[in-house]
C-alpha cells in the first residue's frame, strides 16, 4: 500500500515538474514572441497607413502630369500590391517565419512570367513611358517606325495611327518608345515652304517685293516666327525664290493651297515668265 502511495506521489511530482517546465518554456517563448508580435502589428498598421499615403501622393503626382485615368488606376493598384507584398514579408520575418524560400518562389514565378510575356511586357512598359512622358498625345501627327499619321489612340500595348489616306496603323509601344519619334504638331505651328523658279529676265528684288506685298497680308500667317522671301538657289535659265510662312498647324494645308493660287495670280498679272512651282509643308 505504501509503495502505491509513493508511486502516485512520484507520478504527481513528475507531472508537476513537467508542467512547470512547459510553463517556463511558454513564458520564455511569450517573453520573446509577444514583443515581436506587438512590434509586428505596429509595423503592419503603420506600413498600411504609409502605403495608402504613398498611393495617394502617387495619384496626385500623376494627376498633375495629366496621365490617363486608366493608367493612373493601374499604377496605383500596382504600387499598392507591390508595397503590401514587401510589408507582409517583413512582418512575417519579424514573427520568426522563414521568408527566404517564399521570396525565392516569388522570384522564380516572376522570372517565368517575365520570360513568357517578354514581348507584351516590353510593349506595356513602352505604353507606360509614353503615357507618362508624353512624347506625343492623341491628335498629334507623328512619324515612328517609318510610318506617319495622326494619333487616334494610345493604348497600354499599342499606338493607333490613321494616315492621310485613311489607313489604320497599329504600332507596338515597346518599339515606338525605343525608336525615333518625330512629332510634327507638338509646338502647334507649321512652316509652309513655296519654292518658285523665276526666269533670269526678272530682277530678284522686284519679284520679292511683288510677292511680299500680297502674300504676307494673309491673316493666318504668324508674326513670329516672321515670314520671309529670299533667294534660294540658281536653276537652268533663272533662279529660285523661296517663300517661308509660319501658321498654326490646322491652317497650314489651306494656307499652302491659297498661297499657290495667289502666286499664280501675281505672276499672271505682272507677266512673270513661266515659274515652275513646287511646294511642301515642313512642320516646326
Amino acid at each position: 500500500m505504501g509503495d502505491t502511495k509513493e508511486e502516485i506521489k512520484s507520478a504527481v511530482t513528475d507531472k508537476v515538474d513537467l508542467f512547470q517546465e512547459y510553463s517556463t518554456k511558454l513564458i520564455d517563448w511569450a517573453k520573446v514572441f509577444v514583443p515581436n508580435l506587438i512590434l509586428a502589428i505596429i509595423t503592419l498598421l503603420i506600413g498600411l497607413w504609409l502605403i495608402r499615403k504613398i498611393a495617394y501622393l502617387a495619384v496626385k503626382g500623376m494627376e498633375r502630369r495629366n496621365i490617363e485615368v486608366s493608367l493612373r488606376t493601374f499604377l496605383k493598384s500596382l504600387i499598392g500590391i507591390g508595397l503590401k507584398i514587401i510589408l507582409f514579408i517583413t512582418v512575417a520575418g519579424m514573427l520568426g517565419f522563414q521568408t527566404t524560400s517564399f521570396v525565392a518562389i516569388l522570384g522564380a514565378a516572376g522570372l517565368a512570367v517575365g520570360l513568357a510575356l517578354q514581348g507584351s511586357l516590353g510593349n506595356f512598359a513602352g505604353g507606360v513611358l509614353i503615357l507618362i512622358f508624353k512624347p506625343y498625345k492623341v491628335g498629334d501627327t507623328i512619324e515612328a517606325m517609318n510610318q506617319k499619321g495622326e494619333v487616334k489612340e494610345i493604348q497600354i500595348f499599342n499606338t493607333i495611327l490613321v494616315t492621310p489616306d485613311h489607313r489604320t496603323i497599329i504600332l507596338p509601344n515597346g518599339a515606338v518608345s525605343n525608336g525615333f519619334i518625330i512629332n510634327h504638331t507638338k509646338l502647334g505651328t507649321a512652316r509652309v515652304d513655296v519654292d518658285l523658279s523665276i526666269s533670269e529676265n526678272h530682277e530678284i528684288e522686284t519679284v520679292k517685293n511683288l510677292l511680299s506685298n500680297k502674300v504676307f497680308t494673309d491673316a493666318r500667317i504668324l508674326e513670329q516666327p516672321a515670314p520671309s522671301i529670299g533667294f534660294s538657289n540658281y536653276c537652268p535659265g533663272g533662279y529660285i525664290i523661296s517663300i517661308k510662312l509660319f501658321a498654326e498647324t490646322q491652317n497650314s494645308a489651306n494656307l499652302k493651297g491659297d498661297t499657290l493660287e495667289l502666286v499664280k495670280k501675281i505672276f499672271d498679272e505682272n507677266k512673270i515668265e513661266g515659274p515652275r512651282v513646287t511646294s511642301y509643308v515642313k512642320q516646326v
